[in-house]
């Protein structure tokens, strides 16, 4: 499955700088890493507390 959505994928990149430069290459490519990312952190592959929560170290025994 892998392989076809890599060649789809590669299509829709050649596509874009093929017929609208570099520019919608690089939305393309932009938005494609997006949903990737995303795809794999609903899939539970990718942790993403780290940006969203805090982790809580190294400030509980901080006094300012």
């Amino acid at each position: 499955m892998w392989p076809v959505i890599g060649l789809a994928y590669g299509t829709v990149l050649g596509l874009a700088a093929g017929f609208g430069g570099f520019g919608p290459f690089l939305l393309v490519l932009f938005f494609g890493v997006v949903g990737f990312l995303a795809g794999r952190a609903i899939e539970g592959e990718l942790d993403l507390s780290g940006l969203f929560g805090s982790s809580g170290r190294g400030t509980a025994g901080r006094k300012s």
